[in-house]
């Protein structure tokens, strides 16, 4: 297993015009980071410094050229692109979501080509980042067609665990994607995820309703009754400890989610605003379900506060926490399942 500090985690820089390179800079100007992990940021350095420079912070940066030039124990800046980039704090420029798609792709590939062990993304503008070449509503349904598995949206923050049945699609289209097949596949990447990437080896997994009051036996309603409740039963009685649907306003009012190490909610706003409402701003987003790991933090571009220098960085700086730990989870988990302890019976 590598040493803490040998553990490469790639950045992909996001809107540069938002908060995204502040908040990675305000992570890694703490020096005991670089005990924990070496970062490599997908971006120019000449950028990067006339950021630092902007923002009053003394980050120290290396620049490098090719990423067999990491330095560990350095906070390596990648350089992507050679030009400079004309930046406007605060403002929605399609020319720099150019930049972050070319961070993000660049990132993405060095981690499939296992030149970084984890991606920490930085927040992007879903509108500005559409072209020609990336036609993906965001980081994970491009993550979802480049690496090997079936992506899943994940919050977390501590114990408190969110994943979406879907995320980025419109509410009136929720119940059309509604199928046996996705709910099976969503609860059983909950459940691998619970176990090798936390350590969670018997998971309780809930999953909340799609319709208020859980359809009031088919009168708000008949999708929970009919799709959502045989196939939480089948896979209960196959030995996966699922429960629901619950009626997703009292499961969170009454707290009902400390009972259970994840919740399934069916649409993004419905996961969402509890966990955002509960985590305080030190939630991550994390693409479960894949054979690499990429985090986020939990926010966006936060154009409003960009370039003021007051961005809190907690988010981000979880996110690199929350990626390094998974990454150590996964790889305990993998050699245990190399090496799994003989019962006496198989002894004898």
């Amino acid at each position: 297993m590598k040493k803490a500090e040998n553990i490469i985690v790639g950045i992909s820089i996001g809107d540069l015009n938002g908060i995204g390179s502040e908040v990675v800079l305000k992570t890694f100007d703490d020096s005991r980071m670089l005990e924990l992990c070496t970062p490599v940021i997908f971006a120019n350095v000449k950028v990067m410094s006339f950021i630092k420079k902007a923002l009053e912070l003394e980050t120290p940066l290396h620049g490098i050229d090719h990423i067999d030039q990491i330095v560990l124990g350095k906070v390596n800046v990648l350089n992507i692109w050679r030009e400079g980039v004309d930046l406007n704090f605060g403002t929605n420029d399609s020319a720099v979501g150019k930049y972050a798609i070319q961070s993000f792709v660049a990132a993405t590939k060095a981690l499939k080509e296992n030149q970084i062990d984890v991606l920490v993304t930085a927040p992007i503008n879903k509108y500005n980042i559409q072209s020609d070449e990336f036609k993906f509503p965001g980081h994970t349904d491009y993550l979802d067609k480049e690496l090997e598995g079936n992506a899943l949206m994940l919050m977390v923050q501590d114990n408190l665990r969110v994943g979406l049945l879907t995320d980025h699609i419109p509410v009136n289209d929720v119940a059309k994607h509604l199928t046996d097949k996705l709910i099976v596949q969503k609860i059983e990447t909950i459940k691998q995820t619970l176990i090798q990437d936390f350590g969670i080896n018997k998971p309780k997994i809930a999953v909340l309703a799609l319709n208020p009051h859980a359809g009031d036996n088919g009168v708000i309603g008949k999708e929970d009754d009919e799709i959502v409740k045989p196939v939480i039963k089948k896979l209960f009685e196959k030995g996966t400890l699922v429960f629901g649907p619950f009626a997703a306003d009292g499961f969170f009012g009454n707290s009902q989610y400390e009972k259970y190490d994840a919740v399934l909610a069916i649409y993004h706003d419905q996961g969402l605003i509890p966990f955002k409402t509960l985590s305080f701003g030190g939630g991550v987003n994390y693409t479960a379900g894949l054979n690499k790991i990429r985090t986020s933090p939990d926010h966006g571009t936060a154009y409003e506060i960009a370039g003021k220098g007051v961005a809190d960085y907690n988010s981000f700086k979880e996110a690199v926490y929350t990626a390094i730990d998974i990454y150590n989870s996964r790889n305990q988990h993998l050699e245990i399942s190399k090496n799994p302890m003989k019962t006496k019976e198989k002894q004898s």
